[in-house]
């Protein structure tokens, strides 16, 4: 969790091996788009710093977070694809819309992973205010686009 003490983007450098073979999807939520593009660009970049070829990362673009789950399907049911990180963000508003999608996108996510068994990880913010969404997307608590890629990086080396 991110605090005022604690970067996202700080890892330990276990269960990193070497991906310069793998493929990776990341499917990106175009609502919130200045908050997804910052997850996209920190993702991105951290599984180049690790290792990932260029033409090994592809992107796919979703309308909102509520259809990550579908885009993660796609992709996951490629036997190309290596991992899977859905990035979005999901700011809360006065209606329990906020909820529903939250929790079905979380789900959803989830079960495309035991489903496909490989790595397809949740990227996706769920803050009060549009403020906390920046600090988490390359702000103050470092990017959660980087702590997303890191984590598919680790799971591959499960």
């Amino acid at each position: 969790m991110a605090t005022a003490l604690k970067s996202l983007s700080a890892h330990s450098s276990k269960n990193i091996q070497d991906i310069s073979s793998k493929k990776f999807a990341i499917i990106v939520s175009e609502w919130n788009e200045e908050v997804t593009e910052a997850l996209y660009s920190g993702a991105y970049q951290t599984l180049l710093d690790n290792g990932a070829k260029k033409e090994n990362i592809i992107r796919k673009n979703v309308p909102g977070s509520f259809e990550l789950t579908l885009g993660a399907q796609w992709c996951a049911q490629d036997e190309s694809i290596d991992a899977v990180i859905c990035l979005g963000c999901v700011i809360q508003g006065e209606t329990r819309h906020f909820d529903f999608i939250c929790d079905a996108v979380a789900h959803g996510i989830t079960n495309v992973g035991l489903k496909y068994n490989k790595p397809v990880i949740f990227g996706v913010l769920t803050p009060d205010t549009q403020k906390q969404a920046m600090d988490r997307a390359g702000g103050k608590h470092g990017n959660k686009g980087d702590e997303a890629a890191i984590t598919a990086v680790k799971m591959l080396g499960f």
